[in-house]
This record gives C-alpha cells, structure tokens and sequence, in this order.
C-alpha cells in the first residue's frame, strides 16, 4: 500500500516525500506543478483526477494548499477551489478506498484574531482550546478544511488527524520592520521560543500521526517547537522578554552578544506543544535551547532535512517590498 503526499513539489511535500522514499515507502507525490518529486501533476480540485490518484492507497498525507503569502496575489474562489474543494475531494475519494489514516496539514493561522492581546494583559498561551478567529481567506479556509475532516470522521469513520504547523519556511519575513530590524537566523531563532519549528520535526509528526490515526481517530495538535516558557512568563513576555528569556534559557546571552544578535523586546503569543507530544509521542528536536548550543559549537540552525529542501518562494515574480505582497495586488 501506497502514501499519497498532495503538495509535493512544496517545503512540506517535498521533505515528505524524501523521508518516505528514504524509508522505502511506496509514495504518489501530487501537485500542480512538476518537480522531482511530483509523480502525478494535476489539481485536487479536479475531483476525477483525484480518484484516479487513490488506488492502493493507505495513507493520505495532504500538504497541498494556498499560503497566506497568496492572501494578495490570488483570488478569494481560488482558495476555496484549493483548500475548501480540494480537501473535499480527497476526504469523498479516501473513504471510497478505504484509507486507514487522513493527516491533514493545518495552520496556526486559523487562531487568526485570537492571538491579537490588548494592551497591559499578558501574552496569549496558545493550546488547541483557544477557539480560531481567522481573519482572512486562508484562515477560514484552513478553518473550513479542518471541519470537513471532522465530518468525516464522525459520519464516514475516516481516522483524520488535524496537525497545526507553526512557521517552518526558510524565506525572509514578509514584515519589514523586522527585516530592518533582525538578520533572518537572528528572527527566526528568535520565533523558536514561541512561533517556528524545523521542517524535519514537522515530518516526524505526520508520520507519527499516520501511525496513531487508526487508533486516535480523531484529532487537532499544534505543532510547534517546544517553548521553554511558562504560563507564569506570560505577562513579562509582554514587557522584557530578554529578562525572561535569560532565567529559562540563560547560555543565549553570551552567543547573541557575540554574534551581535538582538532579542525581541515583547512577544504576544506562544503556541504549546504539549497534547502532540503527548498523544503523539512527538519529540521535536530542534528548539530554542538546542539552537543555541548549535550557535555556541558553529553548526548550521538547519536540520539536514531543512537545508536539503531549502527555499523555494510562492509566486514566480519576484516582490520588490519583500518575499511576497502584504498589499493586494489582485487584479
């Protein structure tokens, strides 16, 4: 039996399509566009195509979707086409074939407005019990596949498991203020104490999540680096994260001052792991303490898996104002 991996030719699809081909798993790559690990380019939208792609399928694994980098590029139907319609397709066509395991590749996005905290209240602690507030197209219909999975495991029985991936893209930030501000290791290691999290950790929770699905069968889990803060930091992060950074992981100051590196000054949310590495079994490796014993002994930030992948953009064009448009640019 096969594993289906929808997005190939993308960071996500790619890196988990090298692990299975690494593992000697049988896999079928989709995605619109060819790459070296697209085995069949067409869209998932088409709801014949997608038939066509589950003969002697097992597993699903569905990465394939539009990014909020396309929020101003593409049009609001396009991606209800991709995420609302595609995911459709897919759950309809895995239930006719008796697939024993559905992953499905959410966002931290779909929290949209419920990360936003006002001011002088602490830092929002996020778990999967903060009910999402999309605040664009790509969170509500990240949202919307996330309910259709659900539907179809109470009604149709299809073990589907919702993962929430933090930010794991190796492009530049599309805010220009922390462009200016911070180099893009400084930022990013920065977001391993809140917000990010290495591609090969992201794998390791699908595959881990394919296993269990069978046996879970319904689930949602953030995945996200392990934070070294506590519920008690909350209300400093707000005010003097450098301060409650040195107490729980106290070896960064020293590298960052001999990098020349900057800490953020506040910080307004932090996404909690916990549930995945409990039900999972999820042991994410890569995290803000353990990039800093990276820095201290001249490794490379990246997992191996990272720097094979490496960057790829999301639109054809180059942006002059950043990696992507934060203006709409639609026509």
């Amino acid at each position: 039996m096969a594993v289906l991996v929808t997005g190939s030719a993308g960071h996500l699809g790619e890196a988990l399509v090298r692990v299975l081909r690494d593992r000697s798993i049988e896999v079928i790559g989709t995605d619109v566009l060819p790459s070296p690990f697209t085995s069949r380019v067409g869209s998932i939208a088409d709801r014949g195509f997608v038939a066509s792609l589950m003969r002697g399928v097992d597993t699903v694994l569905h990465a394939a979707t539009l990014h909020k980098p396309h929020v101003a590029t593409h049009r609001r139907q396009d991606f209800v086409d991709t995420n609302v319609t595609g995911t459709l397709n897919l759950l309809e066509e895995a239930v006719t074939a008796g697939v024993t395991s559905f992953i499905y590749t959410s966002t931290t996005s779909v929290f949209g407005d419920a990360l936003v905290v006002p001011p002088g209240a602490p830092a929002a602690w996020i778990t999967e019990e903060v009910r999402p507030v999309p605040k664009n197209i790509y969170g509500v219909t990240k949202g919307g596949a996330e309910d259709l999975c659900r539907l179809f495991h109470r009604n149709q029985k299809l073990p589907c498991i919702i993962l929430r991936t933090s930010r794991f893209f190796p492009e530049e930030d599309d805010d220009a203020a922390t462009r200016r501000a911070y180099v893009p290791d400084n930022a990013k290691v920065n977001e391993f104490l809140h917000r990010r999290v290495d591609i090969e950790d992201v794998v390791e929770a699908h595959l881990l999540a394919a296993a269990k699905a069978p046996d879970i069968g319904y689930g949602c889990y953030i995945v996200s680096a392990t934070t070294p803060f506590r519920k008690e930091d909350m209300m400093a992060l707000r005010t003097d994260v450098p301060a409650v950074v040195r107490r729980r992981v106290p070896a960064f100051e020293d590298v960052y001052e001999r990098l020349g590196w900057r800490m953020f000054p506040e910080i307004g949310r932090v996404y909690v792991n916990d549930r995945a590495r409990r039900e999972l079994g999820w042991r994410p490796r890569y995290d803000f303490e353990s990039l800093i014993r990276r820095l201290d002994e001249g490794d490379d930030i990246r997992s191996p898996l990272a720097r094979l992948v490496g960057a790829k953009g999301y639109h054809d064009t180059a942006f002059r104002e950043g990696p992507y448009p934060v203006e709409d640019h639609r026509r």
